[in-house]
């Protein structure tokens, strides 16, 4: 993974590092809002504006303005393959490449263009739009470009089925959940795009796809893959014998489920495709269009329009409860906590959702609400990952006005964890991994398992606010997080990119947790990140790391990943280490755009390995400040200890 790249820079000075904490500290404050939050543009791939535009025409409702302006992005963002893909220099991705060449055709990109040449070059050296994801095929067979046969077999009457069966909706994640209930409605009266220009994609297919054989693959190869394919042949048969009555009534258990979970102009979920799904089941079901439930789910889609930083595109979801609470660490970390701290907290205490019992509760009756959600409003969804950052937030401001918040937060994170120990990101226990194993899984996205990231973050916020080590979420969380260790040493990063993200978060829970950090495995951690120090100082890895074959891949070092390397090794008690003054140094020198933020074009999250990647706008203003700020005061302290969960 190492960057053969010579150090371009001389050594730091004290003064430069002040300079460089006040400047980055000043540009983040300054792009704080009126009312105390923070908010960043979350940017993924081609995907979400190309839905955007299809959604438009799939509605007749077009725009032309923007789909323009969404357009420009999707150009800008071709990769040299001539596809989509997934991540800043990434491979092309055959489905994000399939949905942004419809895109701009339905915009009316001429196909005999450079770039929509190059485009369907290239989605045909790559197995042809035939070879895309299940998702996709589900919009290319509502535009009628692919038979419904071409998808697995999702009947509706999945929502009546008793909760002990093998398969039912609460048996998925969250997202999962929000997205297929609407598009269960969508399967079964399989509407058709009305699609006012006639825009087909036919060049895109190697074989015509009414001559398609076999459209479904075992997505994991295994035995039980072969069974779920099995079964899909049976209820191919048996779905049209369905009782029209037992049909009716599973689409009405449908729209009762998604329904109350549309979530205002916030959207179903929070989340696009959710939302899209929700406005296209309910057009297909005969709402009117000026009926509440619809204009509201439209409304929401249009939230997610973003200027971005130069180009209009559609984020996945916005991440205001995420942003402010990482934001308010690194303030804090750089000697503020002054009236703007304040008001951040206020803020964030005002969207703790403290009254609504969300989808968790099947598996936790009883357990009270106490979490915060990932966007603005999503009451049926609290992030466990946020509630716990915003917890160690709240404990590092103000411990005392905010020891209610605090409690709460405790109660429902202990109340959550689950039954291995660990804490996945929205759901207990949601590991049936047998379902990962169903055509319609091919994305490998279906579930919520617990996830070493998560699990630290709980750990810490647990330890940070006074549990002792002896307390049994925190020694269960420990004991998890111990049997979930790489054999190289490091920690696998779910929700950030990745074997650094995750060494990260575990290091700081030890620490705090009261972990001797000389442990051998400990420093077996210490030892991976080192020898993963890119020869500019810095961090690095790549998307594609999530591929095992590909899993010490290094494109560049990044300002986001070194920060966290950085704050790794001092949670490990490695403060006057040469590695960390060399990431220091890094830092301090690496280029910064004119609002403040390191340049950073690499993508350092994920939504869903190897699926689905994100772009945090906020992540170069706000970690690298923090581990410089960190580093600042470490070096000054005779102790060298990290004392907070982060």
């Amino acid at each position: 993974m190492n960057v053969d790249t010579p150090l371009p820079h001389a050594r730091l000075g004290a003064a430069d590092l002040d300079r460089v904490i006040g400047e980055a500290a000043a540009a983040l404050k300054a792009r704080q809002k009126s009312d105390g939050h923070w908010v960043f543009d979350l940017e993924a791939d081609a995907t979400i504006p190309a839905e955007y535009i299809m959604l438009n025409h799939y509605l007749d409702e077009l725009e032309p303005e923007i789909e323009a302006q969404l357009a420009d992005y999707l150009r800008s963002i071709q990769g040299d393959h001539g596809g989509w893909p997934l991540f800043y220099k990434g491979d092309l991705d055959i489905s994000a490449s399939v949905k942004a060449y419809y895109a701009l055709k339905l915009v009316g990109d001429d196909v005999d263009a450079p770039h929509m040449q190059r485009a369907r070059a290239a989605i045909l050296a790559r197995g042809g739009a035939e070879a895309a994801n299940v998702f996709t095929r589900y919009a290319l067979a509502l535009f009628g470009e692919v038979p419904w046969r071409a998808v697995p077999v999702m009947p509706v009457e999945l929502m009546l089925v008793p909760r002990w069966f093998p398969v039912t909706i609460y048996r998925f994640s969250y997202w999962s959940r929000t997205v297929i209930a609407p598009l269960l409605v969508l399967a079964a009266l399989k509407p058709c795009a009305k699609n006012p220009r006639g825009v087909r994609v036919a060049e895109l297919f190697r074989t015509p796809p009414h001559e398609i054989k076999r459209w479904l693959h075992n997505p994991t190869g295994s035995w039980g893959g072969g069974i779920f394919l099995w079964i899909d042949k049976i209820l191919r048969v048996v779905e049209p014998r369905f009782a029209k009555a037992m049909r009716a009534r599973a689409i009405a258990q449908a729209v009762a489920f998604f329904t109350p979970r549309l979530n205002g102009d916030d959207g179903l979920g929070a989340i696009y495709p959710a939302m899209a799904n929700a406005v296209m089941a309910m057009e297909a079901l005969g709402y009117a269009k000026d009926h509440p439930d619809l204009v509201t789910a439209k409304s929401a889609i249009k939230k997610l329009l973003t200027p971005g930083e130069g180009k209009t595109f559609v984020q996945p979801c916005v991440s205001p409860v995420w942003d402010t609470g990482l934001a308010v660490h690194a303030v804090m970390e750089a000697g503020d906590h002054d009236a703007s701290v304040k008001a951040s907290c206020d803020w964030l205490t005002d969207k703790q959702i403290l009254d609504v019992a969300g989808d968790w509760e099947v598996k936790r009756p009883g357990l009270r609400p106490g979490g915060w959600a990932f966007q603005y409003n999503n009451a049926h969804y609290p992030d466990v990952d946020d509630t716990a950052v915003v917890g160690m937030a709240l404990h590092r401001a103000d411990p005392g006005k905010h020891a209610e918040a605090i409690a709460r937060a405790a109660e429902w994170i202990i109340g959550m964890q689950s039954t291995n120990g660990g804490w996945g990101a929205f759901d207990i226990d949601n590991n049936d991994a047998y379902l990962n194993n169903i055509p319609f899984a091919d994305h490998g996205a279906l579930l919520d398992p617990p996830t070493a990231d998560v699990s630290a973050r709980c750990v810490s916020f647990l330890a940070q606010i006074g549990y002792e080590p002896t307390h049994p979420a925190i020694a269960r969380g420990v004991a998890y997080l111990k049997a979930e260790q790489e054999a190289d040493g490091s920690w696998f990063g779910r929700w950030g990119t990745n074997y650094i993200y995750g060494t990260w978060s575990v290091l700081c829970a030890l620490n705090v947790a009261g972990e001797d950090m000389q442990a051998p495995y400990i420093r077996r951690s210490v030892a991976w990140l080192l020898e993963h120090q890119n020869a500019d100082g810095g961090w690095g890895e790549d998307g594609a790391t999530y591929w095992k074959e590909r899993r010490y891949e290094c494109k560049a070092s990044t300002a986001s990943q070194t920060a966290w390397g950085v704050l790794a090794l001092m949670a490990a008690g490695e403060v006057d280490h040469p590695a960390v003054k060399r990431g220091v140094d890094f830092l301090v020198n690496a280029p910064r755009e004119p609002d403040g933020r390191w340049v950073e074009p690499w993508y350092t999250a994920v939504g869903f390995p190897r699926v689905f990647y994100l772009k945090y706008h906020g992540y170069a203003a706000i970690f690298p400040l923090w581990a410089l700020a960190r580093y600042r005061e470490l070096s000054a302290s005779n102790t060298k200890r990290v004392r907070s969960g982060m």
